[in-house]
């Protein structure tokens, strides 16, 4: 074993989207984390020497865009693509999960149905009852939504795990250790109601205002909490696992 707790790189495109909750249930888990701010200025090591897995965060971005619109995600996608190739664990969020399906061959489009934004629920394909991260999940748990792009293809080989009637690429593995999630699970209120209140392009694509927005999102974070602080745990035990491996 390790002397050392597993450590976790953890990739935040914009400061709209830090780890927030989902960063607290991984630290309860044990995982040391290394929270790197690529739009505030921090760097990205060139590889990932020292870490034991690799989260990425979501964000404004595209990452439908050219590295000369975006060079703050150049490094964060020369990650994704290493982790990729090793099997490396990983859990890409929202932006972070399109950038992994890019990495490993999948396409994103523009979202075709138009944004899709707010609490709602998805639910698992028969592909996760397999999954050791998703098999305790319920059928069709509840998350937070915020993404005007879709991964309209998965990487070649990739497992898909949830789905929804709007998009249905959902949440995907690639490989054994690498995931996506299209959808959010780290938000607290405060950041749904500052992500409505800069979107309105979204807002008005949805049946709620942003002060709507907010007060669901105070509804859903306890039953956001007891579903995904558990499957936060579990990755915790996935990164774990890589680092007794090494």
């Amino acid at each position: 074993m390790p002397d050392r707790p597993a450590r976790l790189l953890v990739a935040v495109p914009s400061p709209t989207d830090p780890p927030a909750r989902l960063g607290e249930w991984l630290s309860a888990a044990g995982l040391e984390l290394d929270v790197r701010s690529v739009r505030e200025g921090d760097t990205l090591p060139a590889d990932l020497t020292g870490h034991d897995g690799l989260l990425v965060m979501g964000g404004p971005q595209s990452s439908l865009d050219d590295d000369g619109t975006f060079p703050e995600l150049v490094g964060v996608r020369h990650l994704l693509a290493q982790a990729a190739a090793a099997d490396t664990p990983v859990l890409g969020v929202c932006l972070g999960a399109q950038m992994l399906a890019l990495a490993g061959g999948g396409q994103v489009r523009v979202g075709v149905a138009g944004p899709e934004v707010g609490v709602t629920l998805v639910a698992k394909r028969d592909a996760a009852d397999a999954d050791p991260l998703f098999r305790p999940l319920p059928l069709s748990p509840d998350v937070v939504q915020w993404h005007h792009d879709e991964i309209s293809e998965l990487p070649a080989g990739a497992t898909l795990l949830a789905g929804s009637p709007v998009y249905p690429h959902q949440a995907f593995r690639v490989g054994r250790h690498g995931y996506g999630l299209q959808f959010h699970v780290e938000t607290t209120p405060q950041m749904v109601r500052a992500w409505a209140d800069s979107d309105p392009v979204g807002v008005a694509a949805s049946p709620y205002d942003p002060a709507q927005h907010e007060a669901r999102a105070v509804a859903a974070a306890d039953d956001l909490e007891a579903v995904w602080a558990p499957f936060a745990a579990r990755f915790a035990d996935l990164v774990r696992g890589a680092a007794a491996h090494r």
